[in-house]
């Protein structure tokens, strides 16, 4: 029976493909202020602009492909039982081969019901006014906006708790809830952190692994020390 590999990741993994990230320019996406394009009110005080700005990204994700660390992630499902926990709303993971992928915040490629956030459609093109539901209501991105709750959660930690290899990727550590998912790992997991820029990480009980690298290269160094343990 394979070992089960838990790999939590985030913008760092998605923006060596190309995709801008808000972490990268003092809290601008794009030129836009995250409050505007990514909040409940944001969408209520200028609906146009969000909807913009969105359909601006699904086109931008068109444009850019899985890298490296994305395809040793998918590759890592013939030694172990991997599943993706992502902070990212791309589907570059999906495209590079990977079965197990459980979005937190939500994916750029579906739409759902301004009134009925189960009512869920895949959506390649433009989002506009006037795309409702069968019931009339307008769609909106499928994307958690900050202050919104992160429905996938829960699956997120029953997934960690049973992790025999825990690794974060990308992500500072500092985005909750998705951060605390570390806390939810059995005290013996060991733990793989691979960003250039790691943080320290308090309270920690795992054995600990930190790999300064970018995503493709950090992959590459933890899947050789993950081979080690079969």
């Amino acid at each position: 029976m394979k070992k089960k590999l838990v790999v939590l990741t985030g913008a760092g993994i998605s923006a060596e493909s190309g995709v801008k990230t808000f972490r990268d320019s003092g809290g601008l996406w794009e030129g836009h202020n995250v409050m505007d394009v990514a909040t409940p009110e944001g969408w209520h005080k200028n609906p146009a602009l969000v909807l913009d700005f969105y359909n601006q990204r699904r086109k931008q994700l068109k444009e850019v492909q899985p890298n490296l660390g994305h395809q040793i992630l998918a590759e890592l499902e013939n030694d172990f039982e991997v599943y993706i926990i992502t902070q990212n709303v791309d589907d570059l993971h999906e495209r590079a081969g990977s079965t197990n992928v459980l979005h937190l915040h939500g994916e750029l490629l579906k739409v759902r019901s301004i009134s009925d956030p189960n009512y869920i459609l895949d959506w390649q093109e433009d989002l506009n006014f006037g795309d409702l539901d069968e019931d009339k209501n307008q769609l909106r991105p499928h994307i958690v906006w900050f202050g919104e709750e992160v429905p996938a959660l829960e699956e997120a930690i029953n997934i960690t708790e049973t992790a025999d290899f825990f690794a974060v990727i990308g992500t500072s550590l500092q985005v909750y809830p998705a951060a605390g998912l570390i806390d939810y790992t059995s005290r013996e997991t060991p733990l793989f952190y691979i960003d250039p820029k790691p943080i320290k990480i308090s309270n920690l009980k795992n054995p600990l692994e930190v790999i300064p690298e970018m995503a493709s290269i950090g992959v590459e160094i933890m899947r050789n020390k993950l081979l080690s343990f079969l």
